[in-house]
């Protein structure tokens, strides 16, 4: 489904042609160039298989999914896992904190007791031509996350998001090149305050294109009408999670977000396609 008609959706403010340009010239789209709304498997569909399991996202690639969300975390001489927790012990058969272990002791777990946990650039490397939102959880994964990155060449592949604007602020420090990021937690507070670019003035705009962000990943709660317009007058898209329920996703898509996280990828792709709107 083409952008432009998106329910919900209105271009960005244009507030002249330096910061048009300005936005056009900096901000990293390449990742975000899909028709909308965009499906993402979040922790590669945890409903039907192990979460961030090698099942998990083989299954959310073979339904369609062109856009996989994971979490990274490093290990002590740095390798880069896909995982969430701090530590094994909840969903592997080991126990023990990611960043206190080696890689060669990490290797040994088994997410559900059976399946190896992947690597953040065997992921990358397996289906190169998927995007992926990967979540840096700790300080640790930054720079094996910008290595991976460099070594991959995935800079427009991957849309790099955290729940703390100092990490994402370090991760931008670490950069060869722009890459997407979402907006931070603080952002988002600061969108909701100011009531967006025409009140706050051409400011957040030229700051958001100049670092990168150009989409704001939100729970439903905060997915309002209000501040989806204000994200869109911003420039960015507006991504919400994680939506398991039905009633759920079809509240968000007829808001008007760009797109929607769920562990339920079954039936999101069945929502979308009732719609019209799976793989258009």
């Amino acid at each position: 489904m083409n952008r432009a008609v998106h329910p919900g959706y209105s271009r960005p403010l244009d507030t002249g042609g330096v910061l048009r340009a300005d936005v056009e010239q900096r901000r990293p789209v390449a990742y975000l160039d899909q028709a909308l709304p965009i499906a993402f498997a979040h922790r590669g569909g945890a409903a039907h298989q192990p979460e961030n399991s090698w099942p998990a996202f083989e299954h959310a690639v073979s339904l369609g999914y062109t856009h996989l969300e994971t979490d990274c975390r490093a290990t002590a001489d740095g390798t880069l896992l896909a995982f969430h927790d701090r530590t094994l012990d909840r969903v592997t058969d080991r126990r023990g904190r990611i960043a206190h272990m080696t890689d060669k002791d990490v290797a040994q777990a088994r997410i559900g007791g059976t399946e190896q946990i992947p690597l953040i650039e065997d992921l990358l490397m397996a289906w190169p031509d998927l995007r992926f939102n990967v979540d840096l959880k700790d300080v640790p994964a930054i720079r094996p996350m910008m290595d991976v990155l460099r070594r991959t060449g995935a800079w427009d592949r991957v849309c790099v998001t955290s729940f703390s604007a100092r990490r994402l602020h370090a991760a931008r420090a670490l950069l060869d090149r722009p890459v997407c990021m979402a907006l931070s937690p603080a952002g988002v507070a600061a969108l909701r305050l100011t009531g967006g670019i025409p009140r706050f003035g051409d400011a957040l705009a030229v700051k958001l294109a100049r670092t990168g962000v150009a989409c704001a990943q939100i729970p439903l709660q905060i997915a309002t009408a209000s501040f989806i317009r204000m994200a869109h007058e911003a420039g960015l898209q507006v991504h919400v999670w994680t939506l398991n329920k039905r009633q759920d996703m079809e509240r968000a898509l007829n808001l008007g977000a760009d797109g929607i996280m769920t562990d339920e990828i079954v039936l999101l792709r069945e929502l979308l396609t009732e719609r019209g709107l799976w793989g258009s």
